[in-house]
């Protein structure tokens, strides 16, 4: 379990998280420093109200402590100095063997942490710096090549024209060998860097970048296992003057010793991992095809005659190679799009159980509700059932919202399921409480996705349909008497299975009759033969008739 393998493209992530983890640990250093303080304020007052009960001497109330109940009394307040000097003792530990102990460690960890991403940030820009040389020395190969071949060229045009002196082919022939020779040196010039970067990209991936992130790997966990120890710290300074509240310290220590920092890390790989494979290595593109027939020094016309050479070459690289190298800008999408195959499902999936323990509340909230209404029209004189109609209707609203947003991120959640390799069971998606309650089957097919170079992922058409037409407002559309006329057209993109009441099944390319226009709900109404429904305007393709309105064409 290692960064450097596990998380070799996620440097800048690292860097946040890093970040955040000193930010958390100046956040405990801050909420002790604030107790210590608070437990000096406490010590003074406690330290006042004894001295304003302590009786006054030369005076009345000092005979009065004679008695057993005011010696009791006068008791209790010196034991409330030594209960208020127990606070200011905890005060003194905490900032002794916490506060200042930690900020110390928190300067050594940021001075650690910057010469760590600065070591990075060298490794990437000597990657770069390699990557620049061998992108110009391919560019200087493939000029090469290119002159050198017109210059072939030329040569055999000069050596076929019998207008053309002796002299003159001669110089054209050395023009030509002095741009092949060129074009070699080029050649191996590219050859040679090539070589040299696949070596050092092979080095970055695999040696360097391992090193540097298992650096910070360790220095993150010493920093958990610090946090851990300063809990336990602070529990055991509290217990030496609080017996009394013992319980609460032991829960404060099992929860400091539950800490794991090996789990950590790999809750970091979970979180940040792509998925993706390290780039490989970069193919030798020859551009010296066109150069096998260059004339050779003992012969003016051994290539008279011979056909025109077909230039090939090669077209512009098509990216860097690495991911840390180009970041998508802009807010992220609702699908979560953007980001890589496995961290996408979680966050589909993580959006799914939201939703769903938002709908079992309100669903909670409308049986109690419901309860109360039942109580009320047993017992009216505890109360009104009218005046819960209208919140019991709120609630339904929202429940019915919810589930509509529910069904929309279950369908790209199983979208992303059905790309991503086959799981374990345990990483399933745990929505058995939300599909038993509401069993409507949710239909997807939005088009594919493409990765881009950087890691993220962009989706070129969504296809998911927000259902906003509830079952009886189809009741209503499909009690006429007389049937709609049919206005155009249409062919089913996909197939749909229409299992809500009002809505029709369809099956990919099937050609149908069109009897109601897209409302700006996300529906279209059809027929097919003597059936009328409802499909997603995205699952098919509609052809309008412009002559058909106003016309009773009956199917």
């Amino acid at each position: 379990m290692s960064w450097g393998i596990e998380l070799w493209d996620q440097f800048d992530n690292l860097e946040k998280h890093t970040q955040w983890g000193i930010d958390i640990l100046e956040k405990y250093i801050k909420f002790v420093k604030e107790r210590t303080e608070i437990e000096l304020s406490y010590a003074k007052q406690l330290r006042n109200l004894a001295k304003k009960y302590q009786p006054k001497k030369n005076s009345k109330e000092e005979e009065e402590y004679r008695y057993t109940a005011c010696k009791a009394f006068l008791s209790t307040l010196n034991e409330m100095n030594d209960y208020a000097g127990q606070h200011e003792v905890i005060s003194e530990n905490m900032t002794s063997h916490i506060t200042v102990e930690l900020a110390r460690y928190v300067q050594e960890l940021k001075q650690e942490r910057k010469s760590y991403f600065h070591d990075g940030r060298k490794a990437q820009q000597h990657i770069e710096i390699c990557w620049k040389q061998l992108e110009s020395s391919k560019r200087r190969f493939e000029r090469d090549c290119k002159e050198a071949d017109r210059a072939q060229q030329y040569f055999e045009k000069m050596d076929a024209d019998i207008n053309v002196t002796k002299a003159d082919v001669e110089k054209a022939r050395q023009q030509a060998q002095v741009r092949h020779q060129m074009a070699e040196d080029s050649r191996a010039d590219y050859s040679s860097i090539l070589q040299k970067f696949n070596h050092e990209q092979h080095e970055y991936y695999h040696t360097h970048i391992p090193n540097i992130f298992q650096k910070i790997q360790e220095m993150e966990e010493r920093r958990i296992l610090r946090i851990g120890e300063s809990m336990k710290t602070y529990a055991e300074v509290d217990r030496q003057v609080i017996p009394i509240i013992g319980k609460c310290l032991d829960e404060i220590v099992k929860a400091a010793e539950s800490i794991d920092q090996k789990n950590d890390s790999q809750l970091v790989i979970e979180a940040y991992k792509s998925g993706f494979e390290p780039p490989g290595d970069i193919e030798f593109e020859d551009y010296t095809q066109p150069m096998k027939r260059t004339v050779s020094d003992n012969s003016l016309s051994n290539s008279r005659g011979e056909g025109k050479p077909e230039l090939k070459f090669g077209g512009k690289s098509k990216g860097k190679l690495w991911p840390f190298i180009k970041k998508n800008k802009g807010a992220a999408p609702e699908d979560f799009s953007n980001l890589p195959p496995e961290q996408r499902r979680k966050k589909l999936q993580q959006k799914v159980d939201e939703l769903n323990k938002e709908i079992q509340k309100e669903m909670d909230q409308r049986d109690a509700i419901t309860k109360m209404k039942d109580v009320y029209l047993k017992n009216p004189q505890m109360g009104d059932p009218a005046s819960l109609d209208h919140k019991l209707t709120e609630v339904s609203q929202n429940i019915d919202k919810l589930r509509l947003e529910a069904q929309k991120f279950e369908a790209w959640l199983a979208e992303v399921e059905g790309r991503l390799p086959a799981r374990s069971d345990q990483a399933r998606r745990q929505s058995g409480m939300y599909e038993a309650q509401n069993p409507t089957t949710v239909n997807n097919c939005a088009q594919d996705r493409e990765s881009s170079p950087d890691g993220s992922y962009t989706e070129e058409q969504s296809q998911e349909s927000e259902v906003k037409v509830l079952a009886t407002d189809f009741d209503d559309e499909f009690d006429d008497e007389e049937p709609l006329p049919a206005i155009g057209t249409c062919k089913a993109l996909y197939t749909f299975e229409g299992q809500n009441e009002g809505t029709i099944s369809v099956v990919e390319g099937e050609t149908l009759y069109v009897i109601e226009e897209d409302k700006g709900d996300g529906w279209t109404r059809i027929r097919r033969n003597e059936e009328e429904g409802y499909v997603p305007t995205s699952y098919v393709e509609v052809y309008l008739d412009k002559n058909a309105k106003g016309a009773k064409t009956y199917i």
